[in-house]
């Protein structure tokens, strides 16, 4: 094995392809072009290597000379590449292995949705690990958006005018299940700027008495809100171990899967 400029260990015969990939990157944060001398040194290789580089991802489709002299970019074949590789994702498979983590590190219900027209459906599930509560909740099941955490996500995270929409197409389905159920547009609306502010939903009892749910938002490459990660309890189970407690496995999950989905931090 040996090692390059960032002290990564590289197989033996792939020292040209990692540093091929490592001016893809570069290229990638200059989408007007970069010099070639920039381009070396950000690279820390020398430019008589780096154009050679260039012209092999050239003959090859995926970097241009751009309008600057001397300045290179990246081709929009790495678009088409992209989105196969986002259309081949199989979201479970990404998904499952850190929400095994949540699950064990937390101990909680955990909950994975998506959004299918104006319902959460639930595509995966984990028992709680220790205790005896299970949630009602079950693998295919469509919870309403408007008393459930994982709704609120996408409602919050979805087009501004969506509230209004939905609370004028499903009148007569927006009931209060429990007494804390929320049924006044004007009480969602400040909830859902809370959600945004806060990066976190909650069911506080709203769909079941004495069950609590926290749940946290999914990013795609598109910073577009696809999936919705939640954890459900007590709410006493709640109250004894504290939000804070379950909120950072919670995220670092959902961060988690947000980057195999192509989300990068803002």
């Amino acid at each position: 094995m040996t090692k390059d400029s960032n002290a990564k260990e590289i197989p033996q015969g792939s020292q040209s392809l990692f540093k091929a990939l490592q001016l893809i990157e570069i290229l990638s944060n200059y989408p007007n072009g970069c010099p070639l001398a920039h381009l070396a040194e950000q690279a820390d290789m020398n430019k008589s290597t780096v154009h050679r580089l260039l012209q092999g991802l050239h003959a090859a489709g995926y970097v241009t000379p751009a309008p600057a002299s001397g300045s290179y970019r990246l081709t929009t074949k790495f678009i088409s590449v992209g989105q196969k590789a986002l259309s081949s994702l199989n979201i479970i498979h990404v998904a499952a292995g850190h929400l095994e983590t949540l699950n064990l590190t937390t101990c909680e219900t955990v909950n994975f949705s998506s959004r299918e027209d104006d319902h959460v459906i639930l595509i995966y599930k984990l028992e709680p690990t220790t205790g005896m509560m299970r949630t009602r909740a079950y693998i295919g099941q469509h919870h309403p958006l408007y008393c459930t955490a994982m709704g609120k996500i996408f409602m919050a995270y979805g087009q501004a005018d969506y509230p209004k929409q939905y609370w004028q197409s499903h009148k007569e389905q927006i009931v209060p299940l429990t007494r804390n159920t929320i049924t006044e547009l004007d009480q969602l609306y400040r909830e859902l700027e809370e959600i945004r502010n806060d990066g976190y939903a909650m069911d506080r009892e709203e769909n079941e008495l004495g069950v609590s749910c926290i749940a946290v938002p999914v990013f795609d490459i598109y910073h577009r809100v696809p999936y919705a990660v939640s954890i459900s309890l007590s709410t006493v189970k709640l109250q004894q171990m504290g939000l804070d407690a379950l909120l950072t496995p919670l995220r670092a999950a959902a961060t988690a899967i947000s980057k195999e989905l192509g989300c990068e931090p803002k």
